[in-house]
């Protein structure tokens, strides 16, 4: 027996957006006024959608909604413009992408990214058709760790949650991968630590890409 379908993370799983992610939050931030951060700090503000990176960047006390959502649409305008300046695939992502293909396997991508984004992003770095369903963060459907988007996309693909695999680099996805009761794999390569994804009950740990291919078979 092997599992069905891959349901991806894409930020810190597929592609490494944490350069583009920081610049324009950066960016945005000091526009206003306030302290930015180093890159590597951006990957804990990363993972549940872009109002709560902004939340997490913006210094206590300064939290309001003025600020929250002015910075916001700050940063998204400016990520606008540059979500594709230095976002590059991870190294190994485009074999394993093959080498799924290749057992039959069918792969799909949900992201907290917001939806238009993470729709540009796999049209400019993926081939047209590598993913059969591709879902970022919608205002009308939870988002990640709610399995409410995994579960939209193993009906879509006619499977059933244990089934699949979800392949992810944060406890956020972890979680999901839990609540919808899929095997649970995390990435060790993205944005955070193996700490992180063993607390938060990670089934199955992975340093490099291809290290998927030998839990598709149960």
């Amino acid at each position: 027996m092997q599992y069905k379908a891959v349901i991806f993370d894409l930020d810190g799983t597929l592609l490494n957006t944490l350069d583009d992610l920081a610049d324009s939050a950066n960016r945005a931030l000091a526009a206003r006024g306030f302290p930015t951060y180093t890159v590597d700090e951006y990957k804990y503000f990363i993972g549940d959608g872009a109002e709560m990176l902004v939340r997490r960047a913006l210094p206590e006390g300064a939290q309001d909604d003025d600020a929250v959502f002015g910075v916001l649409d700050a940063f998204k305008e400016d990520y606008s413009r540059n979500w594709n300046v230095k976002t590059r695939i991870y190294e190994g992502v485009n074999d394993l992408l093959t080498a799924v293909d290749g057992m039959g396997v069918r792969k799909a991508i949900l992201s907290n990214k917001p939806h238009e984004y993470t729709l540009l992003c796999v049209e400019e770095y993926f081939a047209p058709g590598t993913f059969e369903m591709v879902l970022g963060m919608r205002p009308e459907v939870p988002k990640k760790p709610d399995p409410a988007g995994a579960f939209e996309i193993v009906q879509s693909l006619s499977l059933k949650p244990e089934e699949c695999v979800f392949l992810g680099d944060s406890s956020t996805d972890i979680h999901t991968a839990k609540n919808a009761n899929m095997l649970a794999v995390g990435a060790l390569w993205g944005f955070r630590t193996a700490d992180e994804l063993t607390q938060a009950g990670a089934q199955v740990e992975i340093r490099t890409p291809m290290e998927l291919m030998n839990h598709l078979k149960r």
